[in-house]
């Protein structure tokens, strides 16, 4: 796993809250070294962002999860 530097952080916090239009969307440095990067929802961790650098390119992967029990009732 590459490492996410802060500055990338960053630049990544403010493009996700663009393109998804969410000012309440954070990216949350790893607490120890070796985790995932996190997305946030309102304070709710929803993902983890991945960094892959492939002949000179980066780009950034998110897994995001949405457990079954915050889905609303089906009707």
């Amino acid at each position: 796993m590459a490492i996410i530097t802060s500055s990338e952080i960053q630049r990544l916090q403010e493009t996700l809250r663009r393109l998804l239009g969410s000012p309440r969307l954070t990216v949350n440095a790893p607490p120890r070294p070796g985790l995932s990067v996190e997305l946030a929802a309102n304070g709710e961790v929803i993902g983890t962002i991945h960094r892959d650098e492939d002949e000179g390119e980066v780009s950034y992967a998110i897994h995001i999860t949405v457990l079954e029990e915050d889905l609303p009732p089906a009707s």
